[in-house]
């Protein structure tokens, strides 16, 4: 029989999320692409930023905590800012993907 693993594992593994790095960001987070951990909403993913890697939160948000007038952030494929702003709730296996605005002539 093989060993179980802890409830507490499985829940966590189950209500996790991923947050994608864009390549100018990854520096911030050991040249990591994703990361994962659980988060109930938009501002609880920045909130365990800011503990995980802060150099990124810097990066993301000022200091203030809030977000970057140049950064977007998606849930999946829909932007933050159609949906709950900050409030956006997640469910286990979205994306949060963290966007930097390109701008140039």
């Amino acid at each position: 029989m093989s060993p179980r693993l802890p409830t507490t594992n499985l829940a966590t593994r189950a209500s996790a999320i991923t947050v994608s790095i864009p390549t100018p960001l990854r520096d911030c987070c050991r040249g990591a692409g994703e990361l994962s951990f659980p988060a109930a909403n938009l501002q609880a993913v920045l909130e365990e930023l800011e503990r995980r890697c802060p150099k990124l939160h810097r990066s993301i948000c000022d200091e203030t905590g809030a977000l970057r007038r140049h950064i977007n952030l998606f849930v999946n494929i829909h932007h933050m800012r159609d949906r709950d702003g900050l409030a956006t709730r997640l469910a286990a296996g979205d994306v949060v993907t963290i966007m930097t605005a390109v701008s140039g002539g």
